[in-house]
């Protein structure tokens, strides 16, 4: 799923903690690791919404899954899948 807010006048494009989940086949609360986790080099979120649900914009995950590939393995790596 992906969520879209608007920002001033202008719409902008973010994937949820459960969105990462989802493209990487991991649990949330390992995809929730994995983007707190500074030595994965995960973006910044690009806002915090009610409730404390951080938003990524689409383009910085992309972006981040295109410049390491060596992350894919994460899937091996999730305790719970």
């Amino acid at each position: 799923m992906l969520t879209v807010i608007t920002v001033g006048e202008r719409k902008r494009r973010l994937y949820t903690t459960g969105d990462i989940a989802d493209m990487l086949g991991v649990t949330r609360q390992y995809a929730l690791a994995i983007t707190n986790d500074r030595r994965k080099f995960f973006p910044e979120p690009f806002d915090v919404l009610p409730g404390g649900v951080q938003v990524w914009l689409v383009e910085d995950v992309d972006a981040w899954m295109t410049a390491h590939p060596e992350h894919r393995h994460l899937l091996a790596e999730d305790p719970e899948t």
